[in-house]
């Protein structure tokens, strides 16, 4: 992929590499090895530290996806040193040049990504060591121990999990990131006690019709299976069900698919962005389309007690899940009902403009679908003449963008259940066949 997240391990080199296709790829491959050298440590690091346990790092969780990126950012936040903010990366020996990423020598397409991160960097160095390490906790999904608590945590925490979900859905970060985590587990342990191996298997590829598929990973998947091992080495259970482990053939199961796949259709309509994304960047459209289309479902699906209607019969109550599916159901209602609750804030905030005489500012909603289709940077501009980053509005908490996580993360646990995964090529035939491509 052009733009994957090679970015989150740019060099500071010449970016006229694309007259040399070779060259272009030495450095593709340069960059990905620096990004999960500094991966590794990261995570290493955080299991010294007891933020990440070993049978986390072990188990399938589909947060762990996107907890070690994170972490990873907050590291290279600590560390930076530069002004403008750049990623500083490990050399590849004491006597090689410093290396970083800017934003001269970072894809296009994640610019947005690097600014956001960038905004972070004085906010992290600035906070107390103790609300540092609540920083770090509350991106491992774990309690703030400071009192009080600073609120700003939690807006920078929304921040760099955000970015993380961009890395996270890229194919060349996920083939790779159980190597990570093994190094991580492996790291510290003597040969004396029982190896834990973690059971972390990536997704499948997306697939695409036709042309899409030589050009956009399809190739992972020919001539070799991905099936994850039917008994992963590790001697600790999985905390919460992966999705990996849910029912293949469960009725509920496929009534949320029929639900949520019927929904992309008022998502695409009218929506040239979309279609421009899925030519440019296919794996970004499916993941964007699918978190679309569950805020679709949570505004015109979900009722008051957490079932979902899809009309034409398509009914389903949390009763009728699976357990290994309930948890998955709870959410999809819960973020139906806060989908729900902030259209109602925006109705009540626009009439109150009217009445006031005041300019109507854009909805949370509206804000909301941006970001799911053009990720947490899309409102980021480059610096302005004094070095400045355009400030984002909204609170300091970063309610939209912390609810945006929490959207993309339950596509992303549903992009893994076997029964989306081999139908995912449907939503590219009908992203192909509404957007024309």
């Amino acid at each position: 992929m052009q733009a994957d997240y090679n970015c989150a391990a740019s060099l500071r080199l010449s970016t006229s590499t694309h007259h040399d296709p070779r060259r272009a790829q030495a450095l593709r491959r340069i960059r990905q090895d620096s990004f999960h050298s500094y991966l590794k440590s990261s995570l290493t690091h955080a299991k010294v530290e007891r933020l990440l346990e070993p049978e986390v790092l072990a188990s399938a969780e589909g947060d762990l996806m996107i907890t070690g990126p994170a972490l990873c950012l907050y590291f290279a936040a600590l560390r930076c040193t530069t002004v403008p903010p750049s990623v500083p990366l490990p050399r590849s020996s004491k006597s090689a040049p410093p290396r970083e990423l800017t934003e001269a020598n970072c894809p296009p397409a994640f610019l947005g990504f690097l600014r956001v991160w960038a905004s972070t960097v004085s906010k992290i160095q600035n906070l107390l060591p103790e609300h540092q390490h609540d920083l770090a906790r509350v991106i491992c999904g774990l309690q703030p121990l400071a009192q009080p608590f600073n609120p700003a945590v939690s807006g920078i925490a929304a921040d760099l999990r955000a970015v993380a979900i961009e890395i996270s859905q890229r194919r060349s970060f996920q083939d790779r990131y159980a190597s990570d985590l093994q190094a991580a587990l492996d790291a510290g342990s003597s040969g004396a006690t029982l190896k834990v191996k973690t059971s972390f298997v990536p997704p499948p590829a997306y697939d695409g019709p036709s042309g899409l598929d030589a050009k956009y990973g399809t190739k992972y998947d020919r001539g070799k299976s991905r099936s994850p091992p039917a008994s992963p080495a590790s001697v600790f259970p999985p905390r919460t069900p992966s999705p990996m482990l849910f029912p293949h053939n469960s009725p509920a199961l496929e009534r949320i698919r029929q639900i949520l796949y019927a929904a992309l259709g008022d998502v695409l309509a009218g929506n040239m962005e979309l279609g421009r994304l899925l030519k440019r960047d296919p794996p970004r459209a499916y993941f964007a389309s699918v978190s679309l289309a569950i805020v679709e479902v949570g505004t015109r699906a979900v009722q008051s007690d957490g079932s979902i209607d899809g009309g034409a019969g398509m009914q389903l109550t949390v009763g009728e899940c699976p357990d290994a599916l309930k948890p998955l159901m709870v959410e999809l209602g819960d973020i139906g009902k806060q989908v729900k609750k902030m259209r109602h804030e925006d109705t009540e905030a626009a009439i109150k403009a009217a009445q006031r005489g005041d300019e109507e500012r854009v909805p949370r909603l509206d804000q909301l679908r941006r970001m799911l289709q053009g990720g947490v940077g899309f409102d980021r501009g480059a610096r302005d003449g004094d070095g400045e980053q355009p400030v984002r509005r909204g609170s300091v908490e970063g309610r939209t963008v912390a609810f945006s996580n929490r959207i993309n993360t339950l596509a992303l646990n549903i992009s893994k259940v076997k029964t989306f995964r081999e139908r995912q090529h449907e939503v590219f035939e009908i992203l192909s066949a509404v957007c024309g491509s």
